[in-house]
């Protein structure tokens, strides 16, 4: 999924004329902490409630306001995997999508983006997750894949977690699986020379609410 499907066009973008009283009327509404400031067209930086709130003027213009993250936005060409990866980074709520031309084209928000990744990485099916740790050299997802299947069993999604420097052996593999009765699975591999370090048979997630976002990046942040 690329940048310009991800753009919540529901989230409004500031103007250096706004007033920082209706900045945080909009992040009331829109309870988000964050709004991406436009000026003709063009991406100024991103006005922070946290900074606002320290203003007590509240009708002074946002052009006289701090910005963050100036020089942090995406293309409507890149991937999800990117702009997660540049959210958790910078600890963002929002990003600025640009086009070609560096025009401004909407704002993505840290929360819609998690709950796609998280329907990208198959959460909400119905399946066990199983956890592998591995030396990085033993590690083969094509291998892997044959004798999960070799039980009749798919994997949805997979995500590889590299070891530590000095510590090879520490590498993890986290499978999403389609079943949830996986025990012939862990037989296979643990009779291949796997060691499965936990497994678990989840039931399918109705919804994704904030407190299993935050543990999702809580995971993805270690």
């Amino acid at each position: 999924m690329l940048a310009a499907e991800l753009i919540d066009p529901m989230l409004p973008a500031l103007k250096p004329t706004d007033s920082v009283g209706q900045a945080l009327d909009w992040m009331q509404e829109h309870r988000i902490g964050q709004l991406v400031l436009i000026d003709q067209g063009d991406y100024r930086g991103v006005v922070s409630e946290e900074l606002l709130m320290d203003i007590p003027d509240g009708d002074q213009p946002l052009s006289n306001v701090m910005r963050l993250f100036e020089q942090i936005y995406v293309y409507e060409d890149q991937h999800l995997f990117e702009i997660m990866g540049l959210i958790l980074q910078n600890r963002m709520d929002v990003v600025a999508v640009l086009n070609e031309g560096r025009e401004f084209s909407g704002t993505i928000s840290a929360n819609e983006l998690l709950k796609q990744f998280a329907q990208e990485l198959g959460v909400q099916e119905a399946g066990a997750i199983l956890i592998l740790s591995l030396n990085e050299r033993d590690y083969s997802m094509a291998e892997i894949s044959r004798l999960v299947e070799s039980n009749n069993v798919k994997i949805i999604s997979s995500y590889f977690s590299s070891a530590a420097y000095g510590m090879p052996d520490r590498s993890r593999l986290t499978l999403k699986l389609n079943r949830r009765d996986i025990t012939p699975v862990i037989s296979t591999l643990e009779r291949f020379g796997y060691q499965i370090e936990a497994a678990f048979a989840n039931a399918p997630v109705e919804s994704i609410d904030q407190e299993r976002l935050d543990s999702l990046l809580r995971y993805l942040n270690t």
